[in-house]
């Protein structure tokens, strides 16, 4: 679903540098943000960066680039 709303400036500009960084769109990395704060917010004990990985690990296996762990 696709909902148009203001956002402030300040947030815009924010978001430029680390969308660029990430070869996102300024609209995805505020959504990827979101993403995060959620995240975070549900997960308080969770590290940040263990957060990130584990996003990024289902984003790997949606696009089927994950493998079966081997053990031994």
């Amino acid at each position: 679903m696709v909902v148009a709303m203001k956002l402030s400036d300040e947030l815009v500009e924010d978001a430029k540098p680390y969308a660029a960084a990430a070869h996102r769109s300024v609209p995805k990395q505020i959504e990827y943000g979101a993403r995060i704060g959620k995240a975070v917010t549900d997960n308080p004990d969770m590290p940040v960066r263990l957060i990130q990985d584990i996003m990024l690990a289902r984003d790997e296996a949606k696009a089927g680039l994950s493998a079966p762990y081997e053990f031994g």
